[in-house]
């Protein structure tokens, strides 16, 4: 639920333990699973160099020390004292361990343990004890040649950056946080920004042209100067020109949806995720089959494409109240 509801799935204690190795250690297989399903890193380093693969291991988790490796933990990462997840490991264990990692192609040689986690990145321990990494971009590999607009938000800029014509945005924020810095590297990755300067002077993304090849035909100009290109259609308009009461009825819609399925729609994407894949590609929630049909057309009902055929919730009580009956 709490993933569902979304909890980063590699955030880090004061010891540098993400979630991944906190259920290696106490063997809740189940958990690890889940972890691994939902892209958690599963070489994870802590301050001390040890791995969910190294606590698994000396726990005598043998079960989840083979769910690890076989989805790519590697035996062979030395710790901070040298220490490998197999020297971690008991005899049989062990032996299990090294034949499966051969038969996956994993390397038995040693990984040295390198201390190089504050080269190029922000490391900072905010209050609440959660440690963040964010990779970051020296502002002086970047050449800016052209303020392209200034907002109230921050300035345009196009510019160089390793070889690359790159669009440079310089943000105006007066109280920078740890949190609005972690925020601001993990934007939605569609929008193919490659990194991100999260120290002063300024914040500042990079954001790469298109992949090499001939320019997208047909593609329109974005009027970067103009101040609507920034807001949502909603606030562009009055609020007696919005159609409030559409949105409802399908906001209803969607609450009968998670009543009946007693799931979160879209569970595995992020909120941006499923906004461009509904804008784009029609994404809509599916009626699973084995429910009411009662419900279910009050459902297709209420969810109809046309804003304007959705019913009013005057028009929908008595068939509620026809449904209690039943």
């Amino acid at each position: 639920m709490l993933i569902m509801r979304g909890a980063r799935i590699n955030v880090m204690n004061r010891g540098d333990d993400t979630p991944l190795h906190l259920a290696a250690s106490h063997g809740h297989r189940d958990i690890v699973q889940k972890l691994m399903q939902f892209k958690a890193d599963i070489n994870a380093v802590n301050e001390h160099g040890n791995t969910p693969l190294h606590y698994a291991c000396f726990w005598g988790q043998d079960q989840v020390a083979e769910d690890l490796v076989g989805n790519g933990a590697l035996v062979s990462i030395a710790n901070k004292y040298g220490e490998t997840p197999i020297d971690k490991a008991k005899t049989p264990l062990r032996e299990v361990l090294k034949e499966r990692a051969e038969k996956l192609g994993q390397s038995l040689t040693k990984i040295p343990y390198k201390d190089t986690f504050w080269k190029g990145t922000t490391r900072t321990r905010p209050r609440n004890g959660t440690l963040n990494k964010l990779a970051g971009i020296d502002f002086k590999q970047l050449s800016l040649s052209q303020k392209l607009n200034e907002n109230q938000s921050g300035e345009l800029w196009k510019g160089r950056w390793q070889g690359n014509d790159i669009v440079i945005k310089m943000l105006k924020i007066r109280d920078w946080t740890t949190r609005k810095s972690r925020d601001f590297n993990e934007e939605y990755p569609k929008l193919r920004a490659r990194g991100g300067c999260t120290r002063r002077p300024g914040w500042r993304r990079k954001v790469s042209g298109q992949e090499p090849g001939p320019p997208a035909a047909g593609a329109p100009p974005c009027p970067l100067s103009a101040p609507r290109r920034g807001f949502p259609t909603a606030l562009q308009k009055k609020p007696e020109e919005i159609n409030r009461r559409s949105a409802d009825m399908w906001s209803f819609a969607v609450l009968l949806w998670e009543l009946v399925t007693r799931e979160v729609p879209f569970a595995d994407l992020s909120n941006m995720e499923i906004g461009m894949k509904v804008a784009l590609e029609g994404l809509r929630p599916t009626i699973p089959p084995g429910i009411s049909p009662h419900i279910c057309k009050l459902m297709k009902i209420c969810m109809n494409e046309d804003p304007a055929k959705r019913p009013k919730f005057d028009m929908i009580v008595p068939i509620l109240e026809k449904m209690q009956e039943k």
